[in-house]
């Protein structure tokens, strides 16, 4: 039996989009500036998917921009913003439990531009700490970048609230939200919200890679980082990627049909999961468990094993999971998240990711349990000093 429980690595593209794709690189193939029919009839896809995205959004379609991923999207709406509003402060925050798209981009502002970022802590949840957000703002700040889902833990930050502390302090402060691990999970709206930017990968939802999207408020000024051919308003140029465009928007409507019953399922898959995980000794989940975290994704420490150990015997049974996040590298290190969190030190190296789809099953679950209450005892009898 295969069994994949790495979603929040990436995801089957559904059968759908993988049609769209190959009609528009085989059949509809045309440059979309070109002028000519075929030109034109490419064009519309991109028109479509906009149309799409704005309306799943509610927001309109000269605020959406296609992107490679969700990496580009945010080190477009980080670097983009920070360059646009320099003068008005070099100040920045996030949290210390970003993706690496955004702790590494900051970095870069931080070393290589002259900003300064502030790190926030977060608490053993994995949700950051809204006292220290409030108190890092001052009248240098110009952008806070806060993610919508961990991706590691599931968390799921208080966007909302951290939106009101920012914009009560300043209506000028821009508010960027990398919404890769909660798009196609929840409905989010950044108008209603008061969210400036937001990005968004393909690949999260069913769509292919090198697909992404990033929201910006039209009223948000923004400095491009690719120079091109001036495409898409010139904020990001290049020939559009438009089977990749077509596919992620195919995508996008397809996860939002009936996303309140899938993502039902896939909390109650989590859940007994979680009860049937619980029995084995010696284990901790971390984060939340409840309804307040992420509906697909369960990070399960097992004290006394290295998770690449873990893993890789998982792997033999022909489950697929991942330890820690694998968007950064496929070579194992210490989880800056766990750390963040405070996790004992027995777990930082002997924890796994579990992520669910819409495709996982209950007898996938059951099959990776009865595995795991094999394979757990026998590797930390060999593991014993």
């Amino acid at each position: 039996m295969e069994v994949y429980l790495d979603n929040s690595a990436t995801t089957k593209c559904y059968e759908s989009v993988k049609d769209i794709v190959g009609k528009v690189m085989c059949e509809d193939y045309g440059n979309p500036s070109s002028m000519h029919k075929k030109g034109v009839d490419a064009e519309k896809y991109i028109k479509e998917s906009k149309e799409t995205l704005a309306k799943i959004l509610k927001v309109q379609e000269k605020e959406l921009y296609f992107t490679s991923g969700g990496t580009e999207s945010d080190n477009l709406a980080l670097i983009g913003c920070a360059r646009a509003y320099h003068r008005s402060g070099k100040h920045l925050i996030t949290s210390s439990i970003e993706h690496p798209a955004i702790l590494n981009t900051m970095q870069y502002l931080e070393k290589e531009e002259g900003f300064r970022v502030t790190f926030l802590p977060v608490d053993k949840d994995g949700r950051i700490r809204l006292d220290a957000l409030k108190k890092a703002l001052c009248e240098e700040t110009i952008l806070v970048s806060i993610m919508f889902v961990n991706n590691e833990v599931g968390s799921v930050q208080p966007i909302e609230e951290a939106v009101k502390i920012v914009k009560d302090y300043s209506p000028k402060i821009l508010f960027h939200v990398d919404a890769v691990q909660g798009f196609g999970k929840y409905r989010i709206f950044p108008k209603r919200i008061g969210v400036d930017l937001m990005s968004i990968s393909g690949h999260k939802i069913h769509g292919p890679k090198g697909t992404g999207v990033l929201y910006i408020n039209e009223k948000v000024k923004i400095k491009p980082i690719v120079f091109g051919g001036e495409q898409q308003r010139n904020v990001r140029s290049g020939t559009e990627n438009v089977p990749g465009i077509a596919g992620i928007g195919l995508a996008a409507k397809e996860i939002y049909s009936n996303l309140e019953e899938k993502v039902a399922v896939m909390r109650e898959l989590k859940n007994y999961f979680i009860e049937g995980v619980s029995k084995i000794d010696n284990i901790t989940i971390h984060g939340r468990t409840d309804e307040t975290s992420a509906p697909h994704i369960i990070s399960v420490g097992f004290a006394g094993i290295r998770s690449e150990v873990l893993l890789h015997t998982l792997e033999e049974k022909g489950i697929y999971v991942s330890s820690g996040s694998a968007c950064a590298s496929n070579h194992p290190a210490i989880s800056g998240v766990l750390k963040g969190i405070g996790a004992s030190v027995e777990y930082l190296d002997a924890t796994l990711r579990f992520s669910l789809s819409e495709f996982t099953t209950k007898e996938e679950i059951d099959y990776t349990l009865e595995t795991l209450y094999q394979c757990v005892p026998m590797l930390r009898k060999y593991t014993r000093h």
